[in-house]
């Protein structure tokens, strides 16, 4: 208790040093005729920064001048259906500077976002301050996708390189021994545990779903990486895998404990009727939730403590937040592994209540030990 009053004390004199530096290095800006505004410039900055990091994009950017106007990477294919299918790249935009032509239609992409619009260009703003121009339906690689695929692609090669050095030896190399004790935890500690005799039927697809996040998560940790699990449309179908797979592996019992719970009064039944449905329909969206908001979470934190360093301009919060940017990033690493396991671990109860069969009348009537 008094190591927590301890460390509750210095985290407390550490923030009021830092704004008691930060307030005297204002007054003196001040004093030396050094415009406000710059700070106010340095936030808005950051808060784009932020935003671009957490929003999808049709270019995979690297780094950007912002006073040359330059961007270092690649763009990625635009694949947009507007009275036909239409295919170019992305570079075309020029990140936003000019107009696309295609088949007599013009195209133009504001905030990871592509719009119709006329020659000009023109963007109509609605009173909520978002562009009211049509938006054609867009099936691009974005960054987020290309991340998914180029996950997929490492993940089948390197799995298909643990199956075949079972083939010659007991031991896998290289990554692999860092991979088999994870897979031997989720076969025998999550679905054997949770599923039962039956968990052999699913273990392959809640390997996979451990092992896409965890490295999906991972990837967003990188530097020039993407958080691909912070997409709420990613966690969405991610969750709606799961939710599938338990509907077609529920057996009689499950849909029998939904639409006509046993040992209950026909009312009461009635009654449950809409209320098990909706559990039914809650468990995804938990799952979605949840993922996305960590990861979102983790993104914003990590990026605002660096963004400190920029606000207040003193070497006591350069060295303090760059020492919490690292703390949260440890900490990101750690739910990264986390959030994966706890998706995996929920995906595969609720799979064992789909697939639970009905207790016999002589186990429900098993005498209790007293305690």
């Amino acid at each position: 208790m008094r190591k927590k009053n301890i460390l509750s004390l210095l985290v407390v004199g550490f923030l009021a040093l830092v704004f008691n530096f930060s307030f005297a290095q204002e007054n003196a800006d001040q004093e030396a005729g050094e415009p406000i505004d710059e700070k106010e410039e340095v936030k808005e900055e950051i808060e784009e920064a932020v935003d671009l990091n957490l929003l999808d994009s049709h270019y995979f950017t690297l780094f950007s001048d912002e006073e040359a106007n330059k961007h270092y990477g690649f763009a990625l294919p635009v694949i947009i259906y507007d009275e036909g299918v239409k295919i170019f790249s992305a570079a075309e935009f020029d990140h936003g500077n000019k107009v696309v032509e295609k088949d007599g239609k013009h195209y133009v992409y504001h905030n990871s976002k592509i719009y119709s619009t006329d020659a000009s260009g023109e963007l109509i703003i609605g009173d909520n301050g978002f562009p009211t121009n049509k938006k054609p339906l867009d099936f691009s690689i974005t960054r987020n996708v290309f991340v998914t695929i180029i996950t997929a692609i490492l993940i089948f090669f390197v799995f298909v390189s643990m199956a075949k050095t079972y083939k010659t030896q007991q031991l896998p190399k290289g990554i692999g021994r860092i991979l088999e004790p994870m897979i031997v935890f989720v076969r025998d500690d999550i679905a054997k545990e949770s599923i039962g005799p039956k968990y052999y039927k699913y273990v392959n697809f809640l390997l996979t779903i451990f092992f896409l996040i965890l490295f999906l998560n991972l990837f967003g940790l990188v530097p020039f990486g993407a958080n691909v699990t912070g997409s709420i449309t990613v966690t969405v179908v991610l969750a709606l895998l799961t939710f599938f797979v338990t509907q077609f592996a529920g057996n009689k019992n499950y849909w029998k404990h939904i639409f006509w719970f046993p040992d209950v009064h026909p009312i009461v039944k009635i009654i449950l009727i809409p209320i098990e449905i909706l559990g039914m329909l809650t468990k995804p969206f938990s799952l979605m939730i949840r993922l996305f908001a960590n990861m979102t979470a983790g993104q914003v934190m990590g990026m605002s403590f660096i963004g400190f360093i920029f606000i207040f301009k003193t070497w006591v919060a350069g060295v303090g937040f760059f020492g919490f940017s690292i703390f949260i990033g440890v900490l990101g690493l750690v739910v990264a592994f986390l959030q994966a396991y706890i998706f995996t671990l929920l995906s595969a109860l609720y799979i064992a209540a789909a697939v639970e069969e009905e207790h016999t009348s002589e186990e429900d009537t098993e005498e209790l030990p007293i305690v």
